[in-house]
């Protein structure tokens, strides 16, 4: 399954911290189970939402690690508390509760990323300052995890003779 969730969109959060997906992220959710989706807290100050499909991949690794190693079950217990199902209603809003508004920072605005297979929402702030400001080192990022070479981590192997 490929999923494209793709743009940077602003988003207003409203009194009841109700937020509406943009129609183009809607419309890149798959079909089945398009309307529920999984929200967690981010490795950074940022909430992750995931569809279904994509999010029951990410459970099934973090619910396989051996439960009888310390490490293990801190990080299973930290990066599963506060998991919640949310469903989107009949105009694509769907509720973000209290404790994950507080732990992203997010009050009255948002700002939904698409990473391909999972959408972050951001405090407008908090966002701007996790982001690359040196075009340099954004350019030595990109050479290493996009540039098509042997040593990029995913890329094809180059044909030898």
């Amino acid at each position: 399954m490929s999923l494209s969730l793709t743009g940077e969109y602003d988003c207003k959060l409203d009194p009841k911290g109700r937020l509406v997906l943009p129609a183009k992220v809607k419309a890149a959710l798959p079909d089945a189970h398009a309307n529920q989706l999984v929200l967690v807290r981010g490795l950074e100050p940022c909430l992750v939402l995931y569809p279904r499909s994509a999010w029951e991949v990410i459970q099934a690794r973090v619910t396989a690690l051996d439960e009888f190693n310390e490490e293990y079950r801190q990080f299973q217990r930290n990066f599963l508390r506060g998991v919640t199902e949310v469903e989107l209603d009949n105009i694509g809003r769907f509720l973000l509760p209290g404790s994950m508004r507080r732990y992203a920072g997010l009050e009255k605005e948002a700002i939904i990323v698409g990473l391909g297979n999972r959408c972050e929402l951001w405090d407008p702030t908090r966002y701007d300052d996790y982001l690359i400001k040196d075009p340099g080192e954004f350019s030595k990022l990109a050479q290493k995890f996009v540039s098509l070479s042997p040593d990029t981590p995913g890329s094809p192997a180059l044909p030898t003779r």
